[in-house]
């Protein structure tokens, strides 16, 4: 029989202890997300749809995006026991410059879309946290206010070739002039993508009023306040505004972009240069022998050509061939700590976050994008330690195994190749 007694005052006492109330709701919110999914979520309830899935959304089946998030899951760590970790170094050095994390904020367009803080959150929350900060071509804030918000901090510029060189010419200037140190030419966006969640939308820059969107506003006033009382949404680096996101991007793009473009950015920019958009090994290789100072493999982030490669999949390649000395640096699907760690294991020299970003922006302005570093900084660290690694330098090829769900299949010479084979071997098996 098990013996019971009434509990004393003094052990009530000890259990009785309650946490002080939080009287803020939006750290109330945002201490209930423990991963980039939970603030996604509340990104979902907090935003107007046609902004939410102009963040979310990709180009037509979603694909790009799908597989690029699958690849990251469908790996196998293999850690080493009997090796402490009690303190793990998440630091890099890249570009002539530190970060206190492998990640940095990749480029977004239309940011103060999503919450109004926009690019300064993202730059401010960036500086605080030791990282890098890349501001778009199509960002909501100047080239000058992020410097103000990051003052101290490493900022990057995104670059895109216009249709009118000058512009392009004229912002390269202007972020050098405001000190940013890298320059991210972007080359997989000769015309828009087909995103056809915003085609559903009716998404257009600026919002527009609507039934559908007045309807879609009412359970989060929150937003059009915000929207409604705050500086016009507007390109901060471009005079065209109007229209679907397709029609800004087609009107701007140039796809007749080339090499030649990328010589004469090299020769304005007195910083260093990385090519963004990379997507096969033999562009990758000409690319770092001309002297480039890193790439970024991306398909960005799924929302051009739709069943482009997978970065990560094409990572430990483009390592390969171009040596693990050369700055490869990648982005597209990345919701997890985790997922950084098997990226700087297979070659990684720095990864880029644009969605995880922004769902924190979303879930909490400031202090969401804070909530989302915090997140990502705590996964990379217990991943490392469970893995017995105490530095980024210490992550290897043979700590990840990629489980590859989609696998080429042979040409059809090979097949027959094949097909002959097993005939030939079943004939002389039934001999």
């Amino acid at each position: 029989m098990i013996q019971r007694q009434l509990p004393r005052p003094t052990e009530l006492l000890e259990l009785m202890r309650f946490r002080a109330p939080v009287w803020s709701a939006t750290r109330r919110r945002l201490d209930r997300a423990l991963t980039i999914d939970d603030l996604r979520r509340i990104a979902k309830r907090r935003t107007p749809k046609a902004a939410f899935d102009y963040t979310d959304g990709a180009a037509e089946g979603e694909l790009s995006l799908a597989r690029a998030r699958q690849a990251f899951e469908d790996i196998e760590f293999h850690p080493d026991i009997l090796r402490p970790a009690s303190d793990v170094d998440l630091s890099c050095d890249l570009l002539g410059g530190p970060s206190a994390l492998p990640f940095g904020i990749a480029p977004t367009g239309f940011t103060r879309l999503m919450q109004t803080e926009g690019e300064r959150a993202g730059a401010g929350a960036a500086g605080a946290a030791g990282i890098p900060f890349t501001l778009s071509t199509l960002g909501t804030t100047s080239i000058e206010e992020v410097k103000a918000a990051n003052p101290f901090g490493r900022n990057w510029f995104q670059l895109y070739v216009m249709r009118d060189r000058e512009i392009s010419y004229g912002l390269v200037r202007r972020a050098a002039a405001a000190g940013f140190d890298t320059l991210m030419f972007t080359v997989d966006t000769p015309v828009a993508g087909a995103r056809l969640r915003d085609k559903r939308n009716g998404f257009s820059i600026p919002p527009q009023l609507t039934l559908a969107t007045v309807l879609d506003a009412l359970p989060r006033p929150w937003w059009w306040i915000d929207f409604l009382t705050t500086p016009t949404l507007e390109f901060a680096s471009l005079s065209s505004t109007g229209g679907t996101v397709g029609e800004l991007l087609d009107a701007a793009m140039d796809p007749t972009i080339s090499y030649d473009d990328l010589a004469v950015i090299r020769d304005l920019w007195p910083g260093r240069i990385v090519v963004k958009g990379v997507q096969n090994v033999a562009d990758s290789k000409r690319l770092i022998d001309l002297g480039v100072d890193g790439i970024v493999l991306s398909n960005h982030g799924g929302r051009q050509l739709d069943r482009a490669p997978i970065p990560f999949h094409l990572l430990p390649h483009v390592v390969r061939e171009v040596g693990r000395d050369a700055t490869v640096m990648i982005d597209t699907g990345i919701m997890n700590g985790a997922d950084i760690v098997a990226a700087v294991a297979l070659g990684a020299k720095f990864t880029l976050i644009g969605r995880a970003y922004l769902y924190g922006l979303m879930a909490g302005g400031r202090e969401g994008v804070d909530r989302a570093i915090a997140i990502l900084r705590g996964e990379i660290a217990r991943t490392m330690q469970l893995l017995g690694v105490a530095s980024l330098a210490e992550l290897e090829p043979r700590h990840v195994t990629q489980l590859q769900r989609l696998a080429p299949v042979a040409a059809p010479a090979a097949r027959r190749t094949t097909r002959q084979r097993s005939g030939s071997a079943g004939s002389s098996a039934s001999r």
